[in-house]
This record gives structure tokens, sequence and C-alpha cells, in this order.
């Protein structure tokens, strides 16, 4: 996480139905919001929503098209139980999908988790905003972020407008 960026405009959207419920303390949340306070990203809105595509997709437009985040990074439900619909919530409302992005976090998480082969996560692009899926547990969040982080800065900047042509560094 050496990269520094200019500072980002970020949002974290925690998707649980316990922790919505008050049954579980989400701890994932906090960690991203850590990792984005230390890479100097010291605006960053949290939530928390249920597992439901449709308020997630809902809430994803909202940030993209009228609060206009740079970036923000989903946590929770990219796996295959019944009520895992990140993904799916996601990709309904993406312009463009990274397919790059979910590669290089499986790949990154197999090397210390067979499991991580059933993640579902992705990432793309909506107007000028960076969507990431990632895992629900803090340990594999932060450990997928870290996997694609030195791409984000690029990203975005391309995405606001960077007209400068790629060198050896991308």
């Amino acid at each position: 996480m050496n990269q520094k960026l200019d500072p980002l405009n970020c949002a974290v959207l925690v998707l649980s139905d316990k922790g919505f419920q008050g049954l579980r303390k989400d701890l994932s949340g906090p960690a991203l919001v850590d990792f984005l306070h230390q890479a100097g990203h010291t605006e960053v809105h949290l939530h928390l929503l249920p597992d439901v595509q449709e308020d997630i997709s809902e809430c994803l437009i909202k940030w993209t098209d009228e609060d206009c985040y740079d970036l923000i990074l989903t946590c929770g439900g990219t796996g295959v139980s019944a009520r895992d619909v990140t993904p799916e919530a996601t990709r309904a409302i993406l312009h463009r999908e990274l397919p790059g992005f979910g590669e290089r976090m499986r790949a990154s998480s197999m090397e210390k988790s067979p499991h991580a082969i059933v993640s579902r996560a992705l990432a793309g692009t909506r107007s000028e905003t960076l969507i990431i899926n990632l895992p629900g547990s803090p340990r594999a969040a932060l450990e997928n972020i870290e996997a694609v982080w030195p791409a984000v800065g690029h990203l975005v900047a391309k995405l606001k407008g960077d007209q400068t042509d790629c060198g050896s560094d991308c």
C-alpha cells in the first residue's frame, strides 16, 4: 500500500443481512476505511445494507451519478450463498466491467486459501467511478484491495480524463 494518490472521494458499502439487523458487528467496513485513510484518502463514507440486489444497485447508482464518488468499495455478498447478490447488483449498473481486477484478486487469494476460487468478486466503472467488490471477511477484503491497489490511481485518473500516454508503468 505504498502508492500515494491524490485524495479520492471514497465510499465503502458493507453488505450483510446480520450486520444490518444488528446481529453481527461488521469489521470489514472499518478495516477498509482505515486502509483508505492510511493511503491518504480522508473523506470516506461508510454505509451498511442488507443483501438485497435492488437496494445495492440503487445505492451504487446514487453514489456514482449523484454523489460522484471516485472509488466505491463493496464488501460482502461475493460468494455462492443464496443471499450473495453483490456481483449481480454491481454488474447490472456498470458501464464497463474490468475482468482483470477479479482475476487478480482471486489469483492473489488463491496463494492463501483454496476457497478463494469460490469468490465472484468483480470490478468495473460507471461514469467516472471505479467500483470494486471485495469479500466480506476483513482479512480477505484487505488482501484483495491490496492486490489491485497499484492500478487504482491510474484507472481513476483515466476515468477523470487524464490524456497522458501510458508509459512503462501501465
